[in-house]
């Protein structure tokens, strides 16, 4: 079966400068393509993760700031595209019970933005979901025909999103496929998820403040969920179809932090902190992912175990401890 190449390839990445996004922009850069990446704008200029990526990977890289909402911004940005991957989003959980407005208006009319930029301009899409639009697990393992549940305004959000852009493909033929990550960690990732948030406390804190630990995750290293980016984005007809990404295998938070407390040699005790917690009806409390689609339609699998990540994870924290505030509850 022939594949698309992506060398020399005009390609746009939204949410550019995010923990994914800026991992996927090195990686197509390397590929030959020739990568627009789409950031948030700020008064600051900063462009996120993208300045901690090699400098020859900077200098082929064009950065573009705008807002997703912004229709006339994603059209402008897609223009001479023949790829586009839609990661940009507002992704905090805690943050969604806080501002639900803003997490909706940003994840489902920034997603419609993309799309009509994507039909205007013929452009492939591939677009980005999350294991959170399942809820709590009705059945085990996970597949791509689980019902889904809005269990906070993140999730329903991102539930509206990928709804759009499934009906872009039906009704105006717009070539999208989406990508469904279970739970990505890896260098890099902000203290808003939970293995930066036990690694950063356990090195430099007595206690480490959690929510709640019996919670079933499917961790996924970083490499191997844009490595899925890359072989959807290259393997032909893939139009119109979700695949789940996720190792096929699952730990609690009690059993993740135990696992990083020993890694890190952490004397650090662990404390049940009622703010973490979310609303009774809202917490999912297991996820697990069904990968055998992937398996075998994107020829994906896993390649780095959960140990083997959370190693190199605390490496990098260890690092890059300027890069959070251990203790501090980030929404």
């Amino acid at each position: 079966m022939e594949s698309y190449s992506l060398d020399n390839m005009p390609v746009l990445v939204t949410g550019a400068g995010g923990f994914i996004g800026s991992r996927l922009v090195e990686a197509l850069a390397g590929r030959g393509a020739r990568v627009r990446a789409f950031v948030r704008y700020n008064s600051r200029g900063n462009v996120g993760l993208l300045k901690t990526l090699p400098p020859a990977v900077q200098d082929r890289v064009e950065i573009i700031m705008g807002d997703l909402r912004d229709e006339d911004a994603l059209e402008k940005a897609a223009d001479g595209a023949a790829l586009v991957f839609h990661l940009g989003a507002l992704i905090s959980i805690p943050y969604s019970y806080q501002h639900p407005v803003e997490v909706v208006r940003t994840n489902i009319l920034g997603t419609l933005a993309v799309l009509q930029a994507c039909r205007r301009h013929g452009c492939r899409l591939i677009h980005t979901s999350t294991s959170e639009v399942y809820g709590t697990a009705l059945r085990v393992p996970i597949d791509e025909q689980h019902p889904l549940q809005g269990q906070s305004p993140y999730s329903a959000s991102k539930i509206g999103a990928d709804k759009l852009v499934e009906s872009y493909y039906r009704a105006f033929g717009v070539p999208a496929v989406t990508i469904r990550p279970f739970n990505t960690f890896g260098p890099g990732q902000s203290a808003r998820s939970v293995i930066p948030t036990i690694i950063t406390q356990a090195l430099q804190a007595e206690e480490i403040h959690l929510g709640n630990l019996e919670a079933r995750r499917d961790f996924t290293y970083l490499d191997d969920t844009v490595s899925a980016f890359i072989k959807a984005a290259e393997i032909p007809d893939l139009e119109g179809e979700t695949f789940n990404l996720g190792s096929g295998s699952e730990v609690s938070v009690r059993e993740l932090t135990e696992e990083i407390v020993a890694l890190t040699n952490s004397r650090a005790r662990v404390i049940v902190d009622e703010e973490r917690l979310r609303p009774e009806k809202s917490e999912v409390l297991r996820l697990l992912a069904d990968n055998s689609k992937a398996r075998r339609v994107l020829g994906w699998s896993p390649q780095v175990s959960l140990r083997e990540g959370l190693i190199k994870t605390i490496e990098w924290v260890r690092a890059n401890m300027d890069f959070y505030r251990p203790g501090k509850y980030e929404r």
